[in-house]
């Protein structure tokens, strides 16, 4: 079975990059940098910003999308992270950056769809010029940054995947869920950064 896992894994890897130029890129935060704010449109057509959490301890920034397998597979557990910490002042913002002129299913009215299907519980922004995605250095979907709020600056804390297990089976390390539990109990994040594995971002073609 852990055979076929790896083989379907691979295959999957193979798909989302296939025909996919090279844009893999180490600018964007580092842990510890201050991150800036932005102001992205919602599914509902509002226009949504971190400013607007007075309340938010920090923020669970994700890259995501509708098309790619890895971010499908995930859903339910952003989700679940977001109903789990919400109410203790870190809330899910994901943010969709693909092309979607190349990828018509990464469209934003497909985003509305998509989120009405799954349910989500957190807003679904739409990084239409993708300069959000550039900023932060988001490479794959999914791709976590974990923001804290710290004398009100947003400080990077973790960068890197959601846990251990694309398919959601035998998980061992909730990275971001630990994070998270390090941050409230004043400990350094560690892991701080893990390999984000999913698609590449669908960069546009300049």
């Amino acid at each position: 079975m852990k055979a076929i896992h790896l083989l379907t894994l691979a295959f999957l890897t193979i798909a989302c990059a296939a025909f996919q130029p090279n844009h893999d890129h180490t600018e964007g935060y580092q842990i510890g940098d201050v991150a800036t704010d932005f102001k992205l449109k919602n599914i509902d057509g509002k226009m949504v910003s971190m400013s607007d959490y007075e309340e938010a301890k920090g923020f669970i920034v994700i890259f995501t999308c509708n098309h790619c397998p890895f971010s499908v597979m995930y859903e339910d557990r952003i989700i679940e992270l977001d109903q789990q910490f919400k109410e203790q002042g870190y809330p899910v913002l994901a943010i969709n950056p693909n092309d979607d002129k190349a990828y018509p299913e990464d469209s934003f009215d497909n985003m509305i769809v998509r989120a009405e299907e799954k349910g989500f519980t957190f807003p679904y922004l739409h990084d239409e010029t993708q300069e959000i995605a550039h900023q932060y250095g988001a490479t794959k979907t999914p791709h976590v940054f974990l923001l804290q709020k710290e004398n009100k600056e947003l400080i990077v804390k973790y960068i890197g995947a959601i846990d251990d297990s694309t398919r959601g089976r035998d998980i061992e390390e909730k990275y971001v869920e630990m994070a998270i539990q390090q941050i409230i109990e004043g400990k350094d994040v560690d892991p701080a950064t893990t390999k984000a594995v999913g698609c590449s971002i669908k960069w546009k073609k300049h």
